[in-house]
């Protein structure tokens, strides 16, 4: 039996386990990156192991995040994480230099190696024929100090791709129509792989842009072949002795196949507020439109703007329209100038940001109230634009530029014939926004700069024998990590304080929840069906964690959050029946008996006792030898330093 890609990167980077499906792995970790909203508590967990200089490959820190510097702490943020960078290892890519996933695939990503980011969407990678894992800020934490990373055994589920894009159509809506197929929650526990003939029709910025938004399905990741397309696009960039060819053998198992033929697509959005709620745009109609914000780890690349500055040229945007655009990396930006499509974009009426996340975490251009906005970003959660009450729409470049001139909702097909927009033969790259680490004979003279907002990791303690606590919050579905910590301008540069941003966990469900967690001293937290999917900031586990509570009980997790709950030391828990869901409220009296000693025991079911409604739920603690000690021992920092 054959091999599939994501199989054959795991079986060269096995460093523990058996390779069957469900069955934990530990696997060798070459490349790691982080970015600044998530990297200064990665880097004080990377500092408190105790590693004196990484042990990867190559690890890079991006500022792309908190880069709107409305106080001292953002920018003392960037100073914290540049001086780390510099003692311990890890290459620095400065505010400017742009979005992580972007620059990343631009210059440092290798098919065949493993990533994994403090960030969602390092799956991005996979457009190049990597293994790229979106993990918590720890998980990065113990992979540069040399440790392993560890996942369930993935199912392996097949996209085969037919035929070619219709003019007009574009990889967004590939990956939308993918979305549509599997929903937020279809992905979860499965590596998803492209192949087919349709795979050779895509650019590896298309590629990107489809692995990207798997993290929308709640893939482990996506990835696509490593062919003579991603050769050109490397030597492109100037890297194409970084390249090798890597696809699944012809008899390959899947345990799912998908066949999408890509003729048959047409121009689509993601309605509000979920990445699966897809209609077509003819469906949706010649809506009216209040702005448009272009750009995001998901659609910034060189031929996306390309596409833009085409449909703009020569146009002026409606006058009741916000156009917003920023390029993924200065590599784009620069391009752009140089040919002056920056021109064709600035006299259409765009307002041109920086070349950084932005709009996509709120951090900017939030939308008038009730406004709708189409984006070209991942994620269109309810609140997570700025605008609590935003009607937030993910399209692809093409439809947000033909709808920009239009002011309504707008077929790009009606433009007439598409503009080809060849890859370059070469890439206008420069990477001197990258400041490589001081030598390893010089680190001990480098001195790591804190700045007042930056504050230790909150403190753990190992599990009790007994856990006796009150319901401080009940919620539904779905709930986001944009529900649990909010991103935005004011919460996102609290990112490295801790006590001041658990004061805005879950504010967005219930204003209260932070004071009644600390009134009640620990407590316990019970959700619906995919809690926490989204973003991997671990400040949704750490915010929880500082405010005392001791176990989350769901009907089922999303993967990234799961493993921050268990680093952060708090228990994860599902019900073996969902129905009794209904039977706990918020201020119910819980208790978990001998918890400690039934999990020292590797005991499964565990009994939940609602000592309020006199009511024992059975519920599932699915934790690994490995997971169980880190739970035992009060979190991954705390089982790390141990194991040392």
């Amino acid at each position: 039996m054959g091999s599939t890609i994501a199989q054959k990167i795991i079986k060269a980077h096995l460093l523990s386990g058996e390779m069957t499906v469900g069955s934990e792995v530990g696997i060798r970790i070459d490349q790691t990156l982080t970015q600044d909203a998530t990297g200064t508590m990665a880097y004080l967990e990377f500092e408190a192991i105790g590693v004196p200089r990484v042990k990867t490959e190559k690890s890079v820190a991006y500022i792309d995040h908190n880069t709107l510097q409305t106080g001292f702490e953002n920018a003392d943020d960037h100073r914290f994480i540049q001086s780390v960078c510099k003692k311990h290892g890890i290459y620095f890519s400065r505010p400017g230099n742009g979005i992580c996933h972007q620059v990343h695939l631009e210059r440092f990503g290798k098919p065949g190696k493993t990533l994994i980011g403090s960030d969602s969407h390092t799956p991005t990678g996979g457009g190049i024929g990597m293994l790229a894992i979106g993990a918590g800020g720890l998980d990065v934490a113990v992979a540069m100090g040399g440790g392993a990373y560890y996942i369930s055994m993935p199912k392996m589920v097949r996209i085969n791709l037919t035929g070619r894009l219709s003019p007009w159509v574009s990889a967004k809506d590939i990956i939308l129509e993918v979305l549509r197929i599997m929903s937020v929650k279809g992905g979860v526990g499965k590596i998803i792989e492209y192949g087919g003939e349709g795979v050779k029709t895509l650019t590896v910025p298309e590629r990107a842009t489809i692995t990207n938004m798997g993290a929308e399905l709640g893939a482990t990741t996506s990835v696509f072949p490593s062919d003579e397309i991603t050769r050109e696009f490397m030597k492109a960039q100037g890297r194409e002795e970084d390249w090798s060819e890597l696809s699944s053998d012809e008899d390959a198992v899947f345990d799912e196949v998908i066949n999408i033929d890509l003729s048959k697509l047409v121009p689509m959005a993601a309605c509000p507020h979920s990445p699966d709620n897809v209609k077509t745009i003819e469906e949706i109609g010649p809506q009216k439109i209040d702005q448009v914000c272009i750009g995001s780890c998901t659609n910034s690349s060189y031929l996306d703007l390309m596409r833009v500055a085409s449909i703009l040229k020569g146009k002026t945007v409606h006058p009741d329209v916000s156009l917003a655009i920023a390029p993924g990396s200065k590599q784009v930006y620069n391009m752009l100038a140089k040919n002056g499509a920056l021109a064709d974009i600035i006299e259409a009426g765009a307002r041109i940001l920086e070349c950084a996340c932005g709009p996509c975490i709120g951090m900017g251009q939030s939308p008038n109230s009730s406004g709708i906005s189409l984006r070209t970003f991942n994620r269109n959660f309810e609140g997570r634009s700025g605008t609590k009450d935003g009607q937030i729409y993910l399209v692809s470049p093409e439809t947000a530029a033909a709808s920009a001139l239009a002011g309504v909702f707008t077929d790009p097909r009606t433009l007439g014939e598409a503009v080809d927009i060849p890859l370059p033969e070469k890439f206008d790259y420069n990477d001197n926004m990258v400041i490589a680490p001081a030598p390893e004979e010089e680190m001990d003279k480098v001195e790591i700069l804190r700045g007042p907002n930056i504050k230790p990791y909150p403190e753990t303690s190992p599990l009790a024998a007994d856990i006796n606590a009150r319901c401080s919050l009940k919620v539904g579905d779905n709930i986001t990590t944009d529900h649990i910590m909010p991103a935005g301008a004011k919460i996102l540069p609290l990112r490295s304080n801790i006590p001041a941003i658990s004061q805005h966990c879950f504010t967005v469900c219930d204003k209260d929840f932070p004071a009644r967690s600390k009134a009640y001293g620990k407590s316990i937290i019970v959700g619906g069906v995919n809690y926490g999917q989204g973003s991997s900031r671990e400040h949704a586990a750490l915010a929880p964690l500082y405010l005392g509570i001791k176990a989350v009980v769901v009907k089922s997790f999303a993967r990234i959050h799961r493993a921050n709950l268990i680093n952060a030391g708090i228990l994860p828990l599902t019900f073996v029946d969902p129905s009794d869901y209904d039977n706990i409220q918020q201020g119910d009296e819980l208790s978990l008996p001998n918890v400690r000693k039934m999990i020292s025991a590797g005991k499964v079911h565990l009994l939940l006792i609602n000592k309020t409604q006199g009511k024992e739920i059975p519920v599932l603690c699915e934790l690994s030898g490995r997971t169980k000690d880190i739970i035992l021992a009060g979190g991954l920092l705390d089982y790390t330093r141990n194991s040392k």
